[in-house]
């Protein structure tokens, strides 16, 4: 960052109510665009005060700076230019933390990303014991919108149930059933097959609640035995193998953030929102559709051999 124009000595002003003029942003925002912290992280950094701005430590969460003008420091060091937007996708294996580090030291979906030299997050989570696809990007505004309940991205999941569900009882998934933190929305459900005892389901849902899919299929009498996510928004797993990353073809992260944009307006009844493009696209922001996804960990068979 610079600080050529600016004035000298001049205090960073707090965040104002309404839309911010042109070219400021946040502090916590610019210092999460860098790639040095995640949003949530970036706030404790100032909250503890290890931000300077323009030469002076700025506590307050409420602040506002213009990149292009004021001197941003994190302990002691000058704040690095912003990264340009990155879209990955990683088929998690069953048995890895959804995290970017795990105190009990078991392993993560960082542990399958090396040699991404951009730091990007996790959209949203999967569980422990759970499989299949995870977008991982340091867009924070596409991935807090994508995870925000209101906005009805969808999300698809193939799973393993308990037995086999009636009509009746797939009827009211797709109503809605009742759980302990209150009634579910409309979920879609398709018949996959049945194997002896067992059975396996497609299901759709727009919301995010903690194990949703796992208590809704509780709710209704068939624990899941096995869980793939399949689908999130316009993104498809596709063939990815467990382990596997490769990043987004052009096609698909533009595709990803109008579905996105187009979500928020319908809700706002406003128009589509435009969210901020790095216009200069470098190398590793997006591969070649063609281009062969890069092996990590483990094997997977497609979901039709499956038992």
């Amino acid at each position: 960052m610079t600080d050529e124009g600016r004035k000298k000595g001049a205090d960073p002003s707090p965040l104002p109510s309404g839309d911010l003029p042109k070219g400021v942003v946040r502090l916590q925002k610019l210092i999460a665009g860098t790639g040095l912290a995640s949003r949530r992280k970036a706030e404790a950094l100032i909250a503890a005060g290890r931000v300077m701005v323009n030469g002076k430590t700025v506590t307050e969460l409420g602040t506002k700076v213009d990149p292009g003008r004021d001197h941003v420091k994190v302990d002691g060091k000058h704040l690095s230019a912003a990264q340009p937007f990155v879209y990955l996708m990683l088929n998690k294996p069953k048995n890895v933390v959804s995290t970017l580090d795990d105190p009990g030291g078991r392993t993560t979906v960082k542990d399958y990303l090396r040699g991404v030299s951009v730091r990007v997050f996790p959209v949203g989570r999967l569980d422990f014991d759970s499989e299949g696809l995870m977008l991982l990007t340091n867009h924070g505004e596409l991935a807090q919108a994508m995870l925000h309940p209101r906005y009805h991205v969808p999300k698809t999941y193939l799973i393993k149930v308990k037995g086999v569900l009636t009509d009746d009882e797939i009827r009211s998934l797709e109503q809605g059933v009742r759980l302990e933190d209150g009634m579910t929305g409309a979920a879609q459900v398709r018949k996959i097959r049945k194997v002896e005892a067992n059975s396996w389901l497609e299901i759709t849902i727009r919301e995010g609640r903690k194990h949703q899919v796992k208590r809704m299929l509780e709710a209704v009498g068939h624990p899941v035995i096995k869980l793939l996510r399949i689908r999130m928004g316009s993104l498809t797993l596709g063939d990815l193998q467990p382990g596997e990353f490769r990043f987004l073809t052009d096609r698909e992260a533009n595709t990803l953030r109008r579905l996105v944009e187009e979500r928020v307006a319908s809700v706002e009844e406003s128009p589509a929102p435009k969210f901020e493009r790095r216009p200069q696209r470098r190398e590793g922001w997006a591969r070649p559709k063609e281009a062969k996804s890069q092996r990590r960990r483990g094997s997977w068979s497609s979901t039709r051999k499956r038992a």
